[in-house]
């Protein structure tokens, strides 16, 4: 993929002219994640008090069972000092998230192929190799922390798409649809639809786990199936 700019990239498909087709326009994609906080020694010893002791009353719980007072409480801080620095519960299950969510976008920066993109000096991976992956990559890390990423996206209106790691998802999968699909923009919302926690817990005791992967691989296939000319 050719571009003037060094290093992982996305795309934002803009229409140039009013009824002209989208066209990428490189963004860098490592800009979109979200830096690890930087605090001073008793806000850092906060911030890990309340982690841990959320991770361990979700694990006892689970996570719809255990509210912010709880969290609180078990932490020894305020309940006003847990709302300013994680605002609600899908505030608190993003930071938890957050970690295991730096791996996989780590990988997809500069793993290997086809998840990454493998080393400079070979040749490029397919696009729809790398969006297959992406999508198993991204149901294993989903399946194995169904609940947090559950809270993360439903605890307050539309907090899937307010949370940074939902923008890097969507401008990866835009990149590699960008020349295979009139409009890589929407048809990555449309990848990433049906992967949404929500979603895939009310499935999978219907169809299973087996079951919602190949659909998932099916459609990300499907999309990243070059357009005709």
């Amino acid at each position: 993929m050719a571009s003037d700019i060094n290093g992982p990239q996305s795309v934002s498909a803009i229409p140039p002219h009013p009824g002209d087709a989208p066209v990428a326009r490189p963004v860098d994609l490592e800009l979109l994640r979200t830096p690890p906080p930087v605090e001073r020694a008793d806000a850092a010893r906060n911030r890990a008090a309340v982690l841990q002791a959320a991770a361990r009353l979700f694990a006892e719980h689970g996570a719809e069972a255990v509210s912010m007072d709880q969290v609180a409480a078990a932490a020894g801080v305020g309940k006003g000092t847990l709302f300013r620095r994680f605002g609600d519960r899908s505030g608190l299950a993003a930071a938890l998230l957050d970690a295991r969510e730096r791996d996989l976008q780590e990988a997809i920066l500069r793993g290997p192929a086809p998840l990454g993109p493998g080393p400079g000096d070979g040749p490029d991976p397919d696009p729809a190799d790398r969006l297959t992956a992406f999508t198993d990559a991204y149901l294993d890390h989903l399946l194995a922390h169904l609940d947090l990423v559950r809270m993360s996206e439903t605890a307050a209106r539309g907090a899937r798409y307010r949370i940074g790691a939902y923008r890097f998802w969507h401008r990866h999968a835009a990149i590699l649809l960008a020349g295979r699909s009139e409009d890589p923009d929407h048809d990555a919302h449309a990848l990433l639809a049906p992967l949404a926690a929500e979603h895939v817990a009310a499935l999978l005791p219907e169809l299973g786990e087996q079951r919602i992967r190949a659909g998932a691989r099916r459609l990300a296939a499907r999309l990243a199936t070059p357009r005709r000319a």
